[in-house]
């Protein structure tokens, strides 16, 4: 392949995992919301710098390529109680205490789609099915408690559409949720001290649940060759249990002195998730009286709104913290907390927008 042309499939691709936010809102914000913060040194970035004049500019702080994955990922309102890495390694997907589960781009940390939304207490437990095309979640409320939920649900990975109605039979909070090595079993552990395993096809249970436990069973796992299951409970124990008969197969290892809780990692073991995104600032400009809401913080989300909630705008995470810091205009630009300042001396907003487009109609 010509390797300009695969400059420009690679830019493309950034560009739509990075806006993909603002770019599903609506058409204006193509515009308005993206080609400000473009990396000066992309494809696209000189066409919209070329062909759209009238457009929000970056006075300052911009980035001359495209930015590294964002360290730290937001956009849960909870706690985040499970994480997992979908079978390619391209995605993750987490579950938290909000009821809400997530799914994100491995390499940019960008979300994908919307929030899946179905349980009604904490998501404690979520995984891939080996194939990548599902994924399940198990819930219940913290220390089970007054659950309500304790059920088990099947998503579809790539449109985040629940898949058949939920799996129940636990009577507390689901704990932990695992595959079969074929996908065609789930696994499933509750704070009710029971194990269960289902068809993953139909949803239904697969013979009496597996019963020794003597505490919440907080961890389950299938063999590689799919033919043991592990369980980690609060009573301290590891078990070993035949999946196919129901039965305990060894006696239990009763060497930790705490509870036995979930562990999970990535297969190559070269991701962390820490530190924190980079800082802004806004400078107002004194030529073009914009609305006062320009000059806003943006929400959770990125989205800088009017005075009665509309989107005016939205920020990348690597613009987005610690906009109006004056302290920030101390900093050198070639600090991770740099500054930055956005120019609306020429922007064409509101109704006017489509006059940003150089050889738009006056």
């Amino acid at each position: 392949m010509d390797s300009t042309l695969l400059e420009r499939i690679q830019d493309i691709r950034r560009f739509l995992i990075t806006f993909h936010t603002p770019i599903s809102i609506s058409a204006p914000h193509i515009y308005i919301s993206t080609g400000p913060f473009l990396p000066s040194q992309s494809p696209l970035s000189r066409t919209f710098s070329r062909e759209f004049t009238s457009a929000i500019k970056v006075r300052a702080g911009s980035l001359s390529s495209w930015p590294a994955p964002p360290l730290e990922w937001t956009g849960h309102a909870g706690a985040i109680q499970s994480i997992s890495y979908s079978p390619d390694g391209t995605h993750v997907v987490t579950g938290s205490s909000d009821r809400t589960i997530r799914i994100w781009d491995a390499e940019t940390g960008a979300e994908v789609g919307s929030p899946l939304k179905g349980h009604t207490d904490s998501v404690w437990s979520v995984a891939y099915s080996p194939d990548g095309r599902r994924i399940i979640s198990g819930s219940g409320s913290i220390f089970g408690v007054g659950s309500t939920d304790n059920t088990i649900r099947i998503w579809d990975a790539e449109t985040g559409a629940e898949v058949g109605s939920p799996l129940k039979g636990h009577t507390d909070s689901v704990l932990s949720v695992a595959y079969s090595p074929d996908g065609r079993r789930i696994v499933s552990g509750s704070y009710d001290r029971t194990i269960r395993i289902w068809d993953a096809e139909t949803g239904t249970e697969v013979g009496s649940p597996l019963k020794g436990h003597t505490d919440s069973v907080r961890s389950v796992a299938y063999s590689p060759d799919g033919r043991r299951i592990i369980s980690g409970s609060g009573d301290r124990t590891i078990r070993t249990w035949g999946s196919e008969v129901s039965t305990e197969a060894s006696k239990p290892h009763e060497e930790h002195t705490y509870s036995v809780r979930p562990i999970g990692h990535s297969s190559d073991a070269q991701h962390t998730v820490s530190d924190a995104f980079l800082y802004a600032s806004i400078r107002r400009s004194s030529y073009n009286p914009l609305p006062a809401g320009f000059f806003a913080e943006p929400d959770m989300d990125g989205w800088v709104r009017g005075s009665e909630g509309g989107l005016l705008y939205w920020v990348p995470h690597d613009y987005r913290k610690g906009l109006h810091s004056p302290a920030l205009l101390t900093l050198p630009l070639t600090s991770h907390h740099r500054s930055v300042s956005l120019d609306f001396d020429d922007f064409a907003f509101g109704t006017s927008w489509t006059q940003m487009f150089i050889n738009a109609p006056s």
